[in-house]
């Protein structure tokens, strides 16, 4: 435990009641909003009638899979938030977290396949962006992102794939 709290600490100022309740706060909003757009948005006959590739993974594999990555995006922001507020790695942050949370608006309520495709595409880019400009100042935020682009990449060929079939 004591590991994780070094971790995902960035220094002395991170110790404070106050950090730990912004900690809460953000993975409270985080995973919540991503809860609930992904239940509002939940799959339904217009997806199930789609042609997949053969790689699709089953659904229930989703849920798991985006709360963790919705915690450690939580934590990487929280990072950032505590270092500059109002600084390029939080705008990044909260860019990257609009447009996570429409592509499962723009895919699976609007039904825009290739729409969809230059959303998720936008964000791998901001992903990277995010990354790229936090290495230096807080490269615990930017190892965070890592899985996060790994599962984006996944995300953008399957996205990719259904386009093409259908």
């Amino acid at each position: 435990m004591r590991r994780l709290a070094r971790f995902i600490r960035m220094d002395m100022h991170m110790n404070s009641r106050r950090s730990f309740v912004l900690l809460a706060a953000f993975v409270l909003v985080v995973v919540g909003a991503g809860s609930f757009i992904g239940v509002s948005t939940a799959p339904g006959p217009w997806f199930a009638a789609l042609a997949k590739p053969p790689f699709n993974p089953p659904g229930w594999v989703f849920a798991p899979v985006w709360t963790l990555l919705y915690v450690m995006i939580a934590i990487a922001g929280w990072r950032c938030f505590m270092h500059a507020p109002k600084g390029w790695a939080m705008r990044l942050w909260g860019l990257q977290m609009a447009l996570n949370w429409a592509w499962s608006f723009v895919f699976f309520s609007a039904h825009l396949i290739w729409g969809a495709f230059a959303v998720i595409m936008a964000l791998w880019l901001v992903i990277i962006g995010f990354m790229v400009f936090t290495r230096v100042q807080d490269r615990v935020s930017a190892l965070l992102f890592l899985p996060y682009l790994g599962w984006v990449s996944f995300a953008a060929l399957l996205n990719l794939s259904i386009g093409w079939l259908n």
